[in-house]
């Protein structure tokens, strides 16, 4: 559930509404009309046009709950939208809490998920109409979201996702990523294929492909949306002065040559140092990838292809990129250790999901 979440309310009785749904969302923040002060706490009165307080929530919360009528809140948040990617969830509740209605960014913005809990709350009918729910059917646009997976084609999802509640027959590709993403049974529609080339059939409408390599056949690419697991642990040695350019050129073309998406990138692992280069930090803040450090007597224990004499000397471990990389991972070396003299390594192993499902 978002952490950003504002509750709107206009009348005394969407006050009290909205202090029981506070009882079980403690970081919600509450708004509500001036001229029903009251001795409450927590509670940010406002005196400004409901219009105005909304353009301003609008921007700064993930959630947004609404305690008045649906047609006041299209009336207000109308003007405010902008694309399913970036606009908030917005939740609203009429004045007797009898129904709690998913209003916008059912899926992405998690506003069906926030339905169903609040909804839960006060004992109220949820409302949800996006067509995969009320279907039963997959969220196209959110596959494995759980996992953070990300769509590299995203403007394939509302033409499949038509596909998909339309009951056309949608093939399922994966090579990698979290297997369990769907916990029951495959909708009648939806067939899991072994070989991605039987994608490219004509028995097939669409396709959803789950796969940490990148995708170039136009055919492929057009007819399908494309998953990007978090799947592959890029392993670096570094020096002192090695800078961010060179580490983002070096981590681009190893994945380039290996027909590996960048997107699918878990996390950077190396030695630890007990201080890193800035550089590393900043191309980690950068792309919002993490970083994972490991101390020099646990990579000297993993076996590796490429030991080297040189980095024992100096580093007091025979292998830093390919030895974190694998550690980090749990799972296979798929690209040995690749020289960017003098200042970088860089090294891929992918994560071994038959171990992680477990």
């Amino acid at each position: 559930m978002s952490s950003k979440v504002a509750i709107v309310c206009i009348t005394k009785n969407g006050i009290n509404i909205s202090k029981r749904i506070k009882e079980k969302i403690p970081s919600a923040s509450i708004y509500a009309q001036s001229k029903h002060k009251d001795s409450s706490d927590g509670i940010i009165w406002f005196e400004k046009n409901t219009k105005i307080m909304i353009e301003e929530i609008f921007k700064e919360y993930e959630s947004i709950i609404c305690i008045f009528s649906l047609g006041a809140v299209i009336r207000l948040i109308s003007n405010l939208l902008k694309d399913k990617k970036t606009d908030p969830a917005v939740i609203v509740i009429d004045d007797k809490a009898n129904f709690v209605i998913s209003a916008l960014s059912g899926h992405l913005g998690g506003a069906n998920s926030l339905t169903k809990s609040i909804a839960d709350i006060l004992n109220s009918t949820p409302v949800i109409t996006t067509a995969a729910d009320v279907n039963e059917t997959i969220a196209v646009d959110l596959l494995g979201s759980e996992f953070k997976w990300r769509i590299e084609n995203f403007e394939n999802v509302t033409k499949i996702s038509a596909y998909m509640v339309n009951e056309e027959k949608i093939g399922v590709y994966q090579d990698t990523g979290e297997t369990k993403w769907w916990n029951k049974e495959l909708p009648k529609n939806v067939s899991i294929v072994k070989d991605i080339d039987e994608l490219r059939s004509d028995d097939f409408k669409a396709g959803l492909i789950i796969s940490d390599k990148v995708i170039t056949d136009p055919l492929l690419v057009n007819k399908s949306v494309i998953y990007r697991p978090k799947s592959l642990v890029v392993g670096l040695g570094f020096h002192w002065d090695t800078t961010q350019k060179e580490i983002e050129d070096g981590i681009l073309k190893v994945l380039k040559e290996n027909g590996l998406s960048f997107l699918s990138i878990r996390n950077l692992s190396t030695i630890n140092r007990g201080k890193s280069p800035a550089s590393l930090g900043s191309f980690s803040d950068k792309h919002g990838i993490p970083l994972e450090f490991y101390d020099k007597e646990k990579l000297d224990k993993i076996m590796v292809p490429n030991p080297s004499d040189v980095v024992k000397k100096y580093e007091g471990t025979s292998s830093v990129s390919e030895a974190s990389s694998i550690l980090s991972s749990g799972g296979e070396l798929i690209v040995t250790k690749q020289k960017f003299p003098p200042n970088l390594t860089v090294a891929v192993s992918r994560i071994n999901y038959s171990k992680v499902d477990i």
